[in-house]
């Protein structure tokens, strides 16, 4: 059975509008390229505003340094992208993840400072954390932007998806991170908050030794 998470306040701030323009997407992001505090995502003119909790960043902070402690006891060459902005004006389309990372083509976006979706490749894993409702379904544009796979904490627990063809799809392991489960994400989260940092760092560490493909 999948452990669930206590509830959590939800205090992460979200606006959706309905009717905002790709010029208006652009503005908002360039007025706010040195707020950390806030996220904007675009799918064909509904633009998500969302300003950050404690909660939220406490969140993607756990799940991104899983990701970090595994792949590295894995020997997996990676690169964390953290939450780079990732648009492309063709398609209308542009998100913010809240954390991201590179296993593929790993030697090309470590040379980069910049990324331009017209010629680079999205990220193959995508952090999203949502506490928050109404919140804009961003699987559409995960996939129309071709993100590999999505961690998503949702209702208390860590759900994972993949790309199949045009959809993004719920599966039960990582095919990024092998052995790697919703139900393994899900406790790690718990045993995150009951635990001291470099206890819980270790426990990580020995349970991918013990889990290496």
């Amino acid at each position: 059975m999948v452990a669930t998470l206590e509830p959590v306040e939800r205090a992460t701030q979200k606006v959706i509008l309905p009717n905002a323009s790709w010029e208006t997407y652009e503005r908002l992001l360039a007025e706010n390229q040195d707020n950390s505090g806030v996220r904007f995502n675009y799918d064909r003119g509904r633009l998500e505003i969302m300003v950050l909790s404690l909660r939220h960043e406490k969140l993607k902070h756990t799940l991104a340094t899983i990701v970090e402690l595994i792949a590295g006891e894995y020997g997996l060459d990676f690169e964390g992208a953290g939450s780079t902005t990732f648009r492309r004006e063709d398609l209308e389309r542009g998100f913010e993840p809240d954390a991201c990372f590179y296993f593929q083509n790993v030697g090309l976006i470590r040379q980069k400072d910049e990324i331009d979706l017209t010629e680079d490749p999205s990220p193959d894993l995508v952090i999203e954390v949502d506490i928050t409702s109404p919140s804009l379904d961003k699987f559409p544009i995960f996939a129309a932007l071709n993100v590999r796979e999505v961690w998503r904490y949702e209702a208390e627990s860590v759900a994972v998806y993949t790309l199949v063809g045009n959809e993004c799809v719920r599966i039960l392991e990582s095919g990024l991170l092998m052995n790697v489960t919703s139900e393994t994400l899900t406790n790690f989260l718990i045993e995150s908050r009951n635990m001291s940092r470099s206890l819980w760092q270790r426990r990580i560490r020995e349970w991918a030794q013990n889990n290496m493909p």
